[in-house]
């Protein structure tokens, strides 16, 4: 989870642009839109801010403040969940890890990145997405989307980290399944029957001579 963060807010830092007086060191950042072609033109750094939602669904200053402390909120159950769950399988654990630290990595831009970079109070701030990626075209209600929406490393890792939770849930289900029909396949019927037979004469009281 840790890591995830880290590696988030580094490249959404550089992304953005920062300054360090001390060490005379200044990164102007990318300009809001500027494109850098990586792969070509199918994979690309865009950097774009999301005001809202996912996939820029934007939303009013309210909503915003909510949807902020209802990511707090799920975050605080997310490492609960994992806490109890310390002891279960590595995928497990390490799909939950994924979702927290994608989570906090968005988190930190809603809740802080407008009062750092001074053009929103605390809660108000916006999700900073550069990753930008193309795939073949989808006509969707009329529109045509020949590109995927720009997305950041907090949002692959909550992604990633769904799908991993959601494939091995199913394998686990599937092998726990088999593990109680081989169980009830290996049992002996008549051997449990005569288990059986033994405890009642055991427990049977003698009946008393009248």
């Amino acid at each position: 989870t840790a890591l995830i963060i880290l590696i988030d807010q580094i490249s959404k830092i550089y992304i953005k642009g920062f300054d360090i007086p001390v060490l005379s060191i200044h990164n102007p950042g990318l300009t809001y839109g500027e494109k850098h072609e990586i792969i070509g033109s199918l994979l690309r750094i865009t950097f774009v801010e999301n005001p809202g939602m996912a996939f820029g669904i934007d939303i009013g200053i309210s909503s915003k403040l909510f949807l902020s402390l209802f990511s707090i909120a799920a975050s605080i159950g997310i490492l609960v969940y994992l806490y109890q769950n310390r002891n279960e399988g590595f995928m497990l654990r390490f799909s939950l890890a994924m979702i927290l630290g994608g989570a906090i990595g968005n988190l930190i831009d809603r809740t802080f990145y407008g009062v750092f970079y001074g053009y929103a109070p605390l809660f108000q701030g916006k999700v900073v997405d550069f990753i930008d990626i193309d795939f073949f075209d989808i006509n969707l209600f009329g529109t045509i989307y020949d590109r995927w929406p720009i997305f950041n490393v907090a949002d692959l890792a909550v992604s990633i980290g769904v799908i991993l939770l959601i494939f091995f849930s199913r394998i686990t289900s599937k092998e726990e399944l088999q593990e109680n029909v081989m169980q009830n396949k290996t049992s002996d019927p008549i051997a449990d029957i005569a288990e059986l037979n033994s405890e009642n004469t055991i427990n049977k009281k003698p009946e008393s001579d009248i």
